[in-house]
């Protein structure tokens, strides 16, 4: 049976691709047409990298070079992610329109205000988006959150990998990507998700985290 800790935790979300789709076509209704695409960036960027909510407003403009993101994550820890071209695309269609804003901040993703993202309004956003794309939650326990699309990109990784049996050889990989400090921080990953039940036997140890989301 799993420790205490890890029960306490909220139940992920697996958001299906049509799910995002409703997301991105949600912040298309948006009146602005600046903060459509900002936030249909920014959704897509988290769906297709699992990058952390937090590591995504944090980025700066000059952090995206060609194909490359640079992204800072926990104890100021950077690492580079190579993108695929629909996403360099995505991103360097967004800059273009962020650059000719008479912005002053360095950040790579702008309010209205020109200012950085905040972190409680990007959640306060993002439930309004779940709300206007008419999800809703699977149990008292599984409620649609913007952490939850870190949690699908992993477990679909993990998906494909296990279909072609090459999991374990992959899951350290996964896990610099992830920014997880060694495979094992990516035990929740695992053992939470129903559809993977012979991840739950690969011999990787949880490790204690008292905090959720963001943490990992």
């Amino acid at each position: 049976m799993l420790p205490g800790p890890v029960s306490r935790r909220a139940v992920p979300y697996l958001y299906s691709g049509e799910e995002i789709a409703s997301l991105i076509a949600a912040a298309g209704r948006f009146r602005d047409p600046f903060r459509v695409a900002t936030w249909q960036t920014l959704i897509g960027l988290l769906a297709s990298t699992g990058m952390r909510a937090g590591e995504a407003i944090g980025l700066d403009r000059s952090d995206l070079d060609g194909g490359l993101l640079t992204v800072r994550g926990k104890s100021g820890k950077t690492r580079q992610l190579p993108l695929h071209d629909p996403a360099v695309h995505a991103l360097e269609g967004y800059a273009s329109l962020r650059d000719a804003r008479p912005a002053q901040s360095p950040a790579f993703f702008l309010s209205l205000r020109d200012t950085r993202l905040r972190y409680k309004n990007v959640h306060a956003t993002f439930r309004e988006l779940v709300q206007k794309a008419g999800l809703e939650p699977r149990s008292p326990a599984c409620r649609p959150r913007i952490h939850d699309l870190r949690h699908t990109f992993t477990v679909n990784a993990v998906t494909r990998w296990q279909a072609g049996g090459t999991v374990t050889a992959r899951l350290p990989s996964l896990s610099a990507w992830l920014g997880h400090a060694s495979p094992a921080s990516t035990h929740w990953y695992l053992t939470a998700t129903p559809e993977l039940p012979a991840l739950a036997a690969a011999g990787l140890e949880p490790q204690e985290d008292s905090e959720e989301g963001e943490r990992r």
